[in-house]
């Protein structure tokens, strides 16, 4: 299991950065039926699987420190390999549970900024963006949410299909390009967060122009994700995923650049709203 989910978190199967997070922590499970001599043993493999975890995406906030939690509060805590395991099923238990209780109270924290007829604009794909949107429309909002294409793998596709399913929620859908057309009509900007440390915002690649072209036209950004995904001691890496998502035939002489995710200063961001509360 933890190879096979190494394996999906690489070839970003999973699109949720707490999804993500939340599948790696509970694959450690593993190792609950592997065999040990001594608890030293057990810690041993544990420190190793989460790294390779940890390295799977060197980009997710949240995958970093979920591992990094789990590595904390086992390691050196345990007295025999049976306690050790015991330890380790109570942690991940723990780590998900904190991760998907931290991500509804930033939902429902953003949802309660959202007005009855807002029309907003997001982009890419964020279980807690998509959470919020919900949780407005369930206490009677009345809400239109234009949905960037997410190009180049598209992924704006799959928030359009999820919204269309919701009652009170009607979907648009523009191709990235149009963002500027769109957001003429858009009260606000509702996008998911990947990282923020050192004062810059990460998150999916079309973040930047389109926070950028929402400035100047004067409509507020928000990012809404939990508390985890805003780290100090974090160095963040993109990634350059394969050129043939960009285009499908090469071309001689043509060098394509597929990166992943956008840098933003944080300071170009109106709000920012996790399970611990706004900030302006």
């Amino acid at each position: 299991m933890i190879d096979e989910t190494v394996a999906e978190i690489r070839a970003m199967r999973t699109h949720s950065t707490s999804a993500v997070a939340v599948k790696a922590t509970r694959s450690l499970a593993d190792l609950l039926d592997r065999e040990y001599v001594t608890v030293d043993e057990f810690e041993r493999d544990l420190e190793h699987n989460a790294g390779v975890l940890r390295r799977s995406n060197p980009s997710h906030a949240a995958l970093h420190n979920a591992m990094r939690e789990v590595e904390r509060s086992i390691v050196g805590e345990a007295t025999s390999v049976e306690g050790a395991k015991q330890l380790l099923e109570d942690v991940i238990a723990r780590v998900v549970d904190d991760i998907e209780t931290a991500k509804g109270e930033a939902a429902a924290n953003a949802a309660e900024h959202l007005d009855d007829g807002d029309t907003l604009l997001v982009h890419d794909y964020s279980t807690t963006v998509l959470e919020a949107i919900e949780d407005a429309a369930r206490d009677g909002a009345h809400l239109t949410v234009y949905v960037t294409e997410a190009r180049p793998r598209t992924l704006g596709r799959k928030t359009a299909r999820v919204l269309a399913g919701m009652s009170r929620v009607e979907t648009r859908m523009v191709v990235d390009g149009a963002m500027g057309y769109a957001l003429r009509d858009c009260d606000r900007v509702l996008l998911g967060i990947t990282c923020i440390t050192g004062g810059t915002y990460y998150n999916r690649v079309g973040t930047f122009p389109l926070v950028v072209t929402a400035r100047e036209l004067g409509v507020p950004v928000t990012a809404v994700g939990s508390g985890a995904k805003t780290i100090e001691e974090f160095r963040f890496e993109n990634e350059f995923r394969d050129a043939v998502e960009v285009m499908r035939e090469p071309v001689e002489d043509v060098e394509i650049e597929n990166p992943s995710y956008d840098a933003t200063p944080i300071g170009m961001v109106d709000t920012v709203i996790t399970d611990d509360g706004v900030r302006n």
